[in-house]
């Protein structure tokens, strides 16, 4: 089969279209042909080598050499122990190490996983999994966002953001969506009360407090963050610096013990209802999929240099086969 390699850390240049071999399922696993798959910045991270924390089973070259998480397809095999899908399903979801997605094949575990619904295109569908998941725990279950509340969203523009701008006005919040100056009409347009160009303005410095931040791009100190909080508020770093990440672990709890402020990173526990609500908001007209731009397996390093540039709006699919049943 053909997918898409990287041997060594570097830019999108290092990326290679090969024939490798196609993946044998695991008792637990699903054989998926893939005909869509989405790019995550985790994929960029794990293709640059940084942050550092990107690099956890491969310090030197990448244990990864297939990158890409976010796959929707059509089941061909299952393992023995393998209970919710059959041969021929249409599924979608998130490979849980976060690696072998920009492939024909790939092989996942029930978890995570749900059926396509009929009304999604497999181009769609891959666009959910990993952004939905951040954004859900972000903003509802861990975040549980309340009417009137102030929510600000760092990196609102991207594909977790789109999502977390949405279920924060859903849930009834004063939404600020903070992302690069050709983004913020695009924040405006998912509803975003007030937008921020993170070049010409500081949300740290500027004397505004929020009920919840969620930051997927975490670059500051925490205490920067302490400062932009309301008492009892929530920061909660979804991606970032390792300098942050290590601050947040060793003086967040000090901190909210001190000033009532809570500054965590964000677990994401990934669950197939999670998709099931998620799909559900979508078919109903409540949440908007935003897919910027599409590519051909081929194309994979084109893509994730769009992405690493900071220009995509929404999401960037990758699509494997053409997507005929859509």
């Amino acid at each position: 089969m053909k997918a898409i390699v990287h041997h060594e850390y570097g830019s999108p240049d290092v990326l290679k279209l090969e024939e490798v071999q196609k993946p044998t399922p695991a008792d637990n696993e699903l054989l998926i042909k893939v005909y869509a798959v989405s790019v995550n910045r985790s994929d960029w991270e794990g293709l640059i080598g940084k942050p550092l924390y990107a690099r956890i089973g491969g310090l030197i070259k990448p244990h990864n050499k297939i990158p890409g998480s976010d796959i929707a397809g059509a089941v061909e095999a299952v393992g023995k122990d393998v209970k919710q899908f059959k041969p021929g399903d249409e599924v979608f979801g998130l490979i849980m190490n976060y690696g072998g997605g920009f492939a024909e094949y790939a092989c996942k575990s029930e978890k995570a996983l749900a059926l396509k619904p009929a009304s999604m295109t497999f181009e769609q569908a891959a666009a959910i999994p990993q952004a939905a998941f951040i954004a859900l725990q972000g903003i509802r279950a861990k975040g549980q966002v309340r009417p009137g509340q102030k929510v600000l969203i760092n990196g609102a523009g991207g594909g977790t953001g789109t999502f977390a701008i949405q279920l924060a006005k859903l849930a009834g919040a004063e939404v600020t969506g903070v992302d690069n100056a050709e983004k913020l009409d695009f924040m405006r347009s998912l509803g975003a009360d007030h937008v921020i160009d993170y070049t010409k303005e500081d949300f740290t410095k500027n004397g505004q407090q929020y009920d919840l931040i969620l930051d997927v791009i975490a670059s500051r100190s925490i205490f920067a963050y302490k400062r932009a909080l309301k008492p009892d508020g929530n920061y909660f770093m979804a991606g970032g610096s390792v300098a942050t990440m290590f601050q947040s672990l060793l003086l967040g709890s000090l901190i909210r013990r001190i000033t009532s402020r809570n500054i965590k990173l964000l677990v994401v526990q990934t669950e197939s209802k999670d998709l099931v609500y998620i799909t559900g908001l979508i078919e109903s007209g409540k949440v908007k999929l935003v897919i910027d731009k599409r590519y051909s397996l081929g194309e994979t390093a084109e893509a994730l240099r769009y992405l690493g540039e900071g220009h995509a709006r929404g999401k960037i699919v990758i699509t494997v086969e053409s997507d005929n049943k859509s």
